[in-house]
């Protein structure tokens, strides 16, 4: 990885779950551990770059040297990340954020009854998207897509309906722990196959937008 290209370079890393309560003590959520956002973020600043870290709910301790954002539903997520992506000269969007959140969220806890509730969902705002439409001319955006199915397909799709530059491609057993295997497409159509530690996948990350911009 070369240090000049990351210097001073403005890089925005979302990451983590996003929590959608349904009281005050129930959520949808996921298994995301934040651990490829971290290695992201860490890798970006390593480099040498000026790293903004919005951050679901993990656990984890704030990364040292990286402006961190703490946040928990998805809509908290989409407007922390938007004050800094206007002017980020990257986007990654390593989140795993929920797609849907209850319509409603109770104010008290729900009690329990004969008949269980009816939870009727809504959409959640799509944060890649939305970043990726707002970001500056010359942007790099990089976004993940975690697929059961047609995974290398669907990611291509993806990459192309919000015009990213590089997009990861994995299946669910990336959610949570250290180790993943993930596949790296970029826009001209190359396909990378990766297996190891998400330290290493996000050096890779790095590695390949720098080759983006030679």
């Amino acid at each position: 990885m070369r240090r000049f290209f990351w210097r001073g370079r403005r890089v925005l890393v979302t990451a983590g779950p996003t929590r959608e309560h349904l009281d005050p003590v129930r959520f949808l959520s996921n298994e995301s551990s934040g651990a490829m956002g971290w290695a992201l973020a860490e890798a970006a600043r390593d480099a040498g770059a000026r790293v903004t870290l919005v951050a679901g709910p993990t656990g984890r301790p704030a990364p040292r040297g990286v402006t961190t954002v703490p946040v928990v539903s998805a809509r908290e997520m989409l407007a922390a990340a938007r004050r800094g992506s206007r002017t980020a000269d990257v986007l990654i969007g390593a989140a795993a954020v929920a797609d849907w959140r209850p319509a409603r969220s109770a104010r008290s806890k729900l009690k329990k009854g004969r008949a269980a509730p009816v939870l009727r969902l809504v959409p959640n705002p799509d944060i890649l998207a939305t970043l990726s439409r707002e970001a500056r001319p010359g942007a790099l955006r990089v976004g993940f897509a975690l697929e059961t199915h047609r995974l290398l397909a669907r990611a291509r799709e993806k990459m192309r309906k919000k015009k990213l530059d590089l997009i990861v491609a994995n299946p669910p057993a990336a959610l949570g722990g250290e180790r993943t295997r993930a596949w790296l497409l970029t826009t001209d159509g190359a396909v990378r196959a990766f297996a190891g530690s998400k330290k290493a996948l996000a050096r890779l990350i790095l590695n390949t937008l720098e080759r983006r911009r030679d």
